[in-house]
């Protein structure tokens, strides 16, 4: 049978075995991919995207098929890209493929690209298909392409100057093509960025300029005179247009055309208290300008006129000042600072501006009355006066610096120092004798000092007929002397006064004006007023100052002073003047004059100096081998600033408030008011310390260096104490304060008192003070009275420039009652013998701390003492029925007794009640004695006892209280001595 439609079958089926064929033979991976040969690529800085000409793509002739038109694309995996292979060490690129069919791929940057450090990278690319085996060794690699990339900068950097200032030095009165170049760098890559395209000097109005390479140049003619040293501040920009990021700055310092002149000094010099000497010139030579030279001088001078009274000397009283200086006693202050022993320069106008030196200022219409018994009517002989005086310009009129004349009637002038027409002339009128003969009356010197203005220090030694002038520690003898009739015997009383003349033309005693009166003056009263300052004004009778006295009182605590080198103290010749305020140095060899003018040094030997500013100034004169002066060089002047000194704080501390019994302040020793005085002064510093901050981590100390304030205690002297009363004054019929003069006089102190206190005067140490202090009494034999008394005291250095804190002390009196024995005193009230109004509780010998004042009044105390007494009855009896309750009690009870409960010994009870403490409990109330009751009764807590309401305490636990010597406000005390 022959079937039909078999060959068509079988040529379909081979078709189809043919086109598997085909397709098998397609997958054979013939072909090798193909890339080009080379590659150029830009890439930004801070950028991973690289455009690279031509665009990296990868062929393969392994490529997918097309059977028919019909058919779709058939794609092998033979004929893919697979991927990119990069070839070099350390290339921070990679090539990803983009579409493995077309064989688009792409170089990107791992990480971002700094120009800085490369501007180029180079390596070789390969690429690969997708065609493997079971092996892989069917994939194809192409040949190796090079791929050249540039990386582009971007302006990130700015131009930074090689230097971080620059200096030069030019000639005034010229031109400069270049006076000096700046140059900056940029650190960019690419040309543009890292060339620096300009320069512009930012300060404005400045006559140079510079040029886009940096040069520096004048655009007119310097003046050393007009501007010494010019500072320029300029910036660069780069090719991007950016800016320097610092700009520099550039000093040009004009030198003049040679002028002689001292070099290397400095105008203002810093002097740290307590630092001993400071050189002055450490650096300081002199420009000769090349001139043969045969001889130089120079003159240093330091001015301290400004000073105080002309510079800076100790500001303790005169008086003090005499004692440290050597002199001998029995010198009188005549102008001492106000005080309350003292006040007869109260309201005498003061210059307070001198670091508390006193200072009193006379305009011509101020005076004062020094009162009797301060001088001595008639001085004795030999005698000196001495006083500090500025005063100018001179006048025609006389002016009075201290006058002794008649209170009344005659208005002769005894003695008298005054100043006319430039002179300083002393009136020494001779007393009655049985001669009439002329006698030398008045001496006059003429002094440029008495008008120039300045401070001069006056001591005039007086033994008749011969009367000595020191100005400044320097001997003058009067020019003139004329004589005079001695004075007519009189009766007539005399007036001391200061700053004027007394004339009573009205002719009847004025001793009645006060002192305020007698400041305004008038021409009845006084007459030849004095213009100026004055200070110190002394006198000492009985014995002349000698001239190592005077020196030492005129002498400064500042001035100058050199240490010569050995090898160069033969070739200079140095003088001081008196005060060592001045110093003159002549020789010829310059470099020996240099090395002594470097060791020139300023020295304040005080401890707590006057701050401020101290005026320098170097006078020069240069001769040359002519013995004339060739050669001209200009004072060079400049100052010394003192620093403020680290000021002590004088802290006084004690026991400041007590009671003691009416008999002890009634007996000859009476209470001492100081007992435990400390005296202490400190200063706050500011000082710097290391802390050691340990961190967490490593464990290791971290030193910090951190400032912290510190106070610190020194030693230093004192020269007033003052003891004040504070309220009435001491009535000096019953009280007074006391102190031993031998103790004081054995420390080389002073003592005066008043009936408003007592003052110690005296330079000496804070621990002579105290010894001094505890010394003090306070004595009333008069104390029915008295209640308490409080009392001030207030200690001073350097005349008052640093005062303490005020200690206040106040004294409570305690009076005592003589009690009377009673059969039970428990049941029976008390009898006093003595006046209700002087009835208190005998408590003497205790310390009652911290008494308050008594505001309780005798007509008062009555009242207060009956309430009190029949109160305590009603305590007492209270107290009895708790003792038998309490031996009714169980032994428990017994034994865990409250310090509250007391037993009562009812054989012999006296008790004694101080009134005076009543008042601060007249505020109680029944409410409070009630309240009073049930917590004893209760016997839960603690009794609180007053003075007004005590009731009772163990036995046990007022043996303790006496043990402890309590002296708690208002605590009751028991007097056991009947037991």
């Amino acid at each position: 049978m022959r079937v039909r439609g078999v060959k068509p079958f079988a040529s379909a089926v081979g078709l189809l075995f043919g086109l598997l064929c085909a397709v098998e033979a397609a997958k054979v991976n013939k072909h090798k991919p193909w890339i080009e040969t080379t590659y150029h690529g830009i890439v930004t800085e801070n950028d991973d995207k690289v455009l690279l000409d031509p665009p990296l793509i990868a062929l393969d002739k392994d490529a997918p098929l097309r059977y028919a038109e019909s058919f779709e694309v058939t794609f092998t995996k033979e004929g893919e890209i697979c991927g990119f292979r990069i070839h070099g060490q350390n290339v921070p690129f990679e090539a990803v493929v983009l579409d493995k069919s077309t064989g688009e791929g792409v170089i990107r940057a791992k990480d971002k690209l700094d120009c800085e450090l490369q501007k180029e990278h180079t390596f070789t690319i390969q690429a690969y298909d997708c065609g493997e085996g079971p092996d892989g060794g069917n994939m194809k690699k192409s040949h190796k392409a090079t791929v050249h990339i540039q990386v582009n900068d971007m302006n990130e950097y700015s131009p930074v100057f090689k230097e971080k200032s620059y200096k030069a030095t030019v000639i005034e009165g010229k031109k400069y093509d270049s006076i000096l170049k700046v140059e900056a760098v940029d650190a960019d890559c690419s040309f543009q960025f890292s060339q620096i395209c300009s320069y512009e000097i930012v300060t404005p109005d400045v006559p140079f300029t510079v040029d886009k390479d940096g040069n520096i140049k004048n655009t007119e003619k310097l003046n050393y005179s007009k501007e010494r040293m010019y500072k320029l501040t300029v910036t660069a920009y780069d090719c991007g247009k950016n800016r320097a990021s610092e700009d520099v700055l550039v000093k040009i310092n004009i030198k003049p055309t040679c002028k002689p002149s001292w070099q290397g000094f400095n105008k203002r010099i810093e002097y740290e208290p307590g630092t001993g000497s400071l050189a002055l010139f450490p650096s300081m030579h002199l420009e000769t300008c090349e001139e043969p030279i045969t001889s130089i001088q120079a003159s240093i001078m330091l001015e301290t006129n400004h000073i105080g009274k002309g510079c800076d000397r100790d500001t303790y009283s005169e008086k003090s000042l005499h004692k440290l200086c050597g002199a001998s006693t029995g010198t009188v202050e005549l102008l001492p600072a106000p005080s309350n022993s003292a006040n007869w320069t109260v309201g005498l106008p003061t210059d307070n501006g001198h670091d508390s030196d006193q200072v009193f200022e006379f305009n011509g219409t101020q005076a004062i009355k020094v009162p009797e018994g301060v001088v001595s009517t008639t001085l004795k002989e030999p005698f000196t006066i001495s006083v500090w005086m500025r005063h100018g310009p001179g006048s025609r009129e006389k002016e009075t610096i201290l006058c002794n004349s008649d209170k009344t009637e005659m208005n002769r002038h005894h003695y008298s120092l005054y100043v006319h027409n430039c002179r300083l002339v002393l009136l020494l009128r001779q007393e009655p004798t049985e001669s009439e003969n002329y006698k030398p009356a008045e001496f006059h010197w003429k002094l440029d000092q008495v008008c120039d203005k300045e401070w001069h220090h006056y001591v005039l030694n007086i033994e008749f007929p011969a009367v000595t002038l020191f100005v400044d520690g320097a001997t003058f003898e009067p020019f003139l002397v004329t004589e005079d009739y001695p004075l007519h015997a009189s009766k007539i009383e005399t007036q001391l006064t200061i700053g004027a003349c007394w004339q009573d033309l009205s002719g009847h005693d004025n001793d009645t004006e006060t002192l305020s009166e007698t400041l305004t003056g008038g021409s009845a009263l006084m007459t030849q007023y004095f213009r100026g300052n004055l200070a110190g004004l002394m006198i000492r009778s009985g014995k002349l100052e000698n001239k190592k006295v005077i020196d030492c009182l005129y002498t400064c605590k500042e001035g100058l002073d050199v240490q010569l080198p050995e090898e160069v103290a033969s070739a200079v010749k140095v003088e001081f003047n008196p005060n060592q305020s001045s110093l003159t140095l002549e020789g010829d060899d310059i470099e020996s004059f240099e090395k002594v003018m470097q060791h020139i040094s300023y020295l304040n030997s005080r401890q707590f100096p006057t701050p401020g500013i101290r005026h320098l100034r170097v006078t020069t004169t240069v001769k040359c081998f002519n013995e004339e002066t060739c050669i001209s060089v200009p004072d060079s002047e400049g100052y010394v600033m003192v620093l403020q000194p680290e000021e002590p704080k004088i802290s006084l501390s004690g026991i400041d408030h007590f009671a003691r019994g009416a008999a002890e302040f009634e007996s000859t020793e009476g209470v001492t008011l100081f007992p435990e005085l400390r005296i202490v002064s400190t200063i706050t510093r500011e000082v710097e310390v290391e802390v050691e901050a340990e961190t967490e981590a490593e464990g290791e100390d971290d030193p910090t260096v951190q400032e912290t304030v510190v106070s610190e205690e020194i030693m230093h002297n004192l020269d007033t104490c003052e003891v004040t009363v504070v309220g009435d004054e001491l009535n000096g019929d019953h009280e007074s304060l006391e102190v031993d003069l031998a103790q004081i006089q054995q420390r080389a102190l002073e003592m005066s008192s008043s009936n408003v206190g007592m003052v110690i005067t005296g330079v000496n140490t804070m621990a002579n003070y105290e010894q001094v202090l505890h010394l003090i009494r306070y004595r009333n034999w008069h104390t029915e009275a008295l209640f308490d008394r409080k009392f001030k005291l207030v200690c001073s250095e350097l005349n008052g420039r640093y005062i303490s804190n005020e200690f206040k002390v106040e004294v409570n009196v305690i009076h005592t009652a003589n009690p009377m024995d009673h059969a039970n005193n428990a049941m029976v009230q008390p009898q006093f013998i003595n006046q209700v109004q002087h009835a208190s509780v005998d408590l003497s010998g205790h310390n009652l701390a911290n008494m308050h004042q008594s505001s309780v009044v005798p007509s008062a105390a009555t009242i207060v003492i009956v309430v009190c007494v029949s109160f305590l009855v009603f305590m007492i009896i209270l107290g009895v029925f708790r003792i038998r309750a309490a031996h009714q009690g169980t032994l428990r009870d017994q034994e865990n007794g409250k310090e509250n409960e007391m037993d009562w010994d009812d054989s012999a009870l006296t008790i004694t009640v101080n009134p005076m403490e009543t008042y601060e409990d007249q505020h109680s109330s029944e409410e409070e004695g009630d309240e009073e009751e049930e917590e004893s009764e209760d016997g839960e807590e603690e009794d609180d006892i007053t003075s007004a309401e005590s009731d009772s305490s163990e036995d046990e636990g007022g043996e303790q209280e006496d043990q402890q010597g309590s002296s708690r406000q208002q605590q009751l005390e028991w007097d056991d001595s009947t037991y």
